[in-house]
């Protein structure tokens, strides 16, 4: 039931115009992006070959490219994720979905399933950019993989936080307004604490857990950050719902 919730989830975006125009403004964005990158990156060439270990094309067009990605996403999934529940509560389609003969735990996972798969082909046409470097020249994949994993966990924390968010509105403008503040509080953490701060707002930034996964670090404790978020943003989206089904 969680895949056919998952699978009629990913239909539903492909059916919103919103979607179509997320994807292209992306993909414009981040092409124009990345031809910059790789512009800057043949203009200096012959200055790299004279040094000693120089950073090579993964280095200077791919990681920038998914550094971009995370900042760009940051600002668009409040766009996706706002109707996830709150256009249901508009709707007043929200009893019916409740009152389906499946758990809530069933509704918000295959919905949040399905916002992945959607984040997933935004990912593969994104990838496929340094990728087709390749063909030309070599490319650090073990760095490229951990950058694509940090992305996609970073773009799944942001599917989450927003997916809670949307369960405590019926307004989804509300709902988006409030995903990208809580974000962008989020990433931006540890830019304020300086020196001094303190490790535990160091350690409840996202920015922080995701930039040595883009410098190519696989650390099991980042990795376990972004799993603990996901899982307790689910959680309480869950609890949230059931709140309002006794409530109703």
């Amino acid at each position: 039931m969680i895949l056919t919730i998952a699978k009629r989830e990913f239909r539903s975006m492909f059916l919103s115009p919103l979607a179509w125009v997320i994807l292209a403004v992306i993909q414009i964005i981040l092409a124009w992006s990345f031809l910059t990158t790789v512009d800057y990156f043949f203009s200096i060439q012959s200055d790299l070959s004279t040094l000693s270990n120089a950073p090579g094309v993964t280095d200077l067009v791919a990681t920038p490219l998914l550094e971009v990605t995370s900042i760009i996403l940051l600002m668009i999934m409040p766009l996706l994720t706002m109707r996830l529940i709150s256009e249901e509560k508009r709707n007043k389609t929200i009893s019916l979905l409740l009152s389906a003969p499946v758990s809530i735990s069933e509704i918000v996972i295959g919905k949040y399933l399905g916002l992945l798969f959607f984040i997933g082909t935004i990912l593969l046409l994104i990838i496929a950019m340094p990728l087709s470097l390749s063909i030309g020249t070599e490319l650090d994949f073990i760095k490229l993989l951990s950058g694509a994993l940090g992305l996609f966990l970073m773009l799944a924390a942001f599917s989450a936080a927003g997916l809670y968010m949307s369960s405590l509105t019926d307004n989804p403008i509300i709902a988006a307004m409030s995903t990208f503040g809580l974000l962008l509080f989020l990433w931006l953490l540890n830019n304020n604490t300086g020196d001094g701060g303190t490790n535990i707002l160091n350690y409840l930034s996202l920015h922080t857990h995701f930039a040595p996964l883009l410098r190519g670090i696989l650390n099991t404790s980042d990795i376990a950050y972004f799993l603990l978020f996901i899982v307790g943003f689910i959680v309480l989206t869950v609890r949230q719902l059931e709140t309002q089904r006794l409530q109703s």
